[in-house]
């Protein structure tokens, strides 16, 4: 893929998941991918994926800088939401949430096989607990 194919295929991901339809995943991730390290399927990052967005129906990412070298896409995104389940152990509080993600991902075949997303989870902790 071009740069711009790539970047329009990233962006119908990004525009999938603000979407929470998560359906049609296989055309984004590989049957067999590595998530923050460990191996898993598609179905293991599908099922984070259900979980946040039942936690935080209102979950959204909106790409801030987007890079691509060879087989790796970088991405800066801003994460928001509203949690109105207990999510990552912390109890619904009404407090909402802003955090930068920073994702690496590298592709093959059209599909992600490895996804590495990054946070300060403490910040994210902080202002669910406010």
């Amino acid at each position: 893929m071009t740069d711009s194919g790539v970047k329009e295929w990233y962006l119908r991901y990004v525009a999938a998941l603000n979407a929470h339809e998560l359906g049609g995943m296989d055309e984004f991730i590989a049957d067999d991918v590595v998530l923050n390290g460990e191996p898993g399927t598609r179905d293991d990052v599908v099922a984070v994926m259900k979980y946040n967005i039942d936690a935080v129906p209102d979950l959204q990412w909106e790409v801030e800088e987007l890079l691509f070298d060879r087989d790796r896409i970088a991405v800066r995104a801003v994460n928001t939401g509203t949690p109105v389940k207990e999510w990552l152990d912390v109890p619904p509080s009404g407090a909402s949430f802003e955090i930068v993600e920073y994702a690496i991902y590298k592709v093959s075949d059209g599909r992600f096989v490895q996804m590495t997303a990054l946070h300060d989870s403490a910040d994210l902790l902080r202002q669910l607990a406010a």
